[in-house]
């Protein structure tokens, strides 16, 4: 099987963060809409974008996309895809949707009928009336928005937001994915300093060590296409020998996270050491207003309360107000703050040079920016995305 169409799905506002991390793999033929990035690679790509991708949500194979306004069309258009071509006699194929603003709107009787039409497929390749499905797992994402309809296979299974260092409970917990994004959205870097004063369960920090040491996200967890004969083992193989050629030794700086609650920390350092970058984090029990550095040039990144429930907006504008307090005297820091608060900016007291709309689960909120000057004798190390 030669070079096949891709998709990798994001959250709204980390596309182009995605678009870069596949550049960065060597993908270069790629569409960016929203919610995805569809691209071209051979099936390697399969595994080593599950294994790299840091702020993707999930890698699909695209099996074909076409306009569909009634339950016949979608029929006739689903079961002339190339299924066999991917789906033995005992493969089994689930199928979950969704739709937007279309006119197939009926979601469960999209699914049945496209069940129905790979059955139909399948009997005319194999001869056969029923099927087992008791071989490998291939789940069918069928999304249909405004009457297109795209569909694909399912290639990591779980979220790749599941690292599989993070089994600890926490409160609002923000997702892997999301604190990988904002680490890439800044100027950080591993020769620069990092502090994050509000770390709670530590995902921030510990996905800035796993950027600074080169260290692939998925690298500790298994995604449903490893049993797909189309890939193979050796494939798999050649991906995961990757990950451990390129892993980088200890930070030179090491990375500070600080919050106001014991337990919180006490599963940070859990998570530190079960994603493998114990060692390069300090977790400490401090309060956002004591924040100190003699380094320079380093960065504040950091998802701070919101104040959402009624009560605690107070609380979470008297943090802002600290945390202000506190990185005025870092001069030469960057500073990135993510929050869903509409008046952060009069709270915090400056202007941000740069916003950027992202989502934390469903809660809408700005990622403030405010980089501070480039280090002596440095450009800025990491290209930038816009933030239009």
């Amino acid at each position: 099987m030669g070079s096949i169409e891709l998709i990798a799905t994001a959250a709204f506002g980390l596309e182009a963060v995605v678009g870069r991390e596949l550049k960065a793999l060597g993908y270069e033929d790629q569409q960016v809409e929203d919610g995805r990035v569809t691209f071209r690679g051979d099936l390697d790509a399969v595994s080593r974008c599950n294994l790299w991708l840091r702020s993707a949500d999930r890698v699909l194979v695209k099996i074909g996309a076409f306009e569909a306004t009634d339950f016949g069309e979608l029929f006739d258009r689903v079961r002339e895809l190339p299924w066999p071509d991917w789906l033995a006699e005992n493969a089994a194929f689930p199928v979950r949707g969704r739709a937007v603003r279309s006119t197939l709107m009926s979601v469960r009787d999209c699914q049945a009928l496209v069940k129905k039409a790979i059955v139909e497929s399948l009997k005319a390749r194999y001869g056969r009336e029923w099927f087992e499905e008791d071989g490998p797992v291939y789940q069918v994402d069928v999304s249909i928005l405004k009457d297109r309809v795209t569909v694909a296979f399912d290639t990591s299974g779980t979220g790749l937001h599941k690292r599989g260092y993070r089994s600890l409970g926490g409160t609002a917990p923000l997702r892997e994915t999301l604190a990988a994004a904002l680490v890439q959205l800044s100027y950080w870097n591993q020769d620069r300093p990092f502090v994050d004063p509000f770390c709670g369960a530590g995902t921030i920090a510990i996905e800035a060590a796993m950027i600074g040491r080169d260290m692939a996200p998925g690298a500790g967890r298994s995604f449903a296409s490893e049993s797909w004969p189309q890939i193979g083992a050796e494939l798999w193989q050649r991906g995961r020998s990757e990950v451990g050629e390129r892993r980088r030794p200890t930070l030179r700086h090491t990375l500070i996270g600080t919050d106001v609650v014991p337990q919180a920390l006490d599963q940070a350092r859990v998570h530190a050491d079960r994603a493998g970058v114990g060692d390069d984090i300090h977790f400490q029990q401090a309060d956002a207003k004591d924040l100190r550095s003699k380094r320079s040039y380093g960065c504040v990144i950091t998802n701070p309360p919101y104040g959402e429930r009624l009560g605690d907006r107070d609380e979470a504008e008297k943090l802002y107000r600290s945390l202000s307090d506190a990185t005025r005297s870092l001069d030469t820091w960057s500073v990135y703050v993510l929050t869903s608060h509409s008046g952060f900016e009069k709270v915090f007291g400056r202007r941000a040079a740069r916003r950027r709309k992202l989502y934390n689960g469903r809660i809408e909120c700005t990622y403030f920016q405010y980089p501070g000057p480039r280090p002596p004798g440095h450009g800025r190390v990491q290209s930038r995305i816009s933030n239009d």
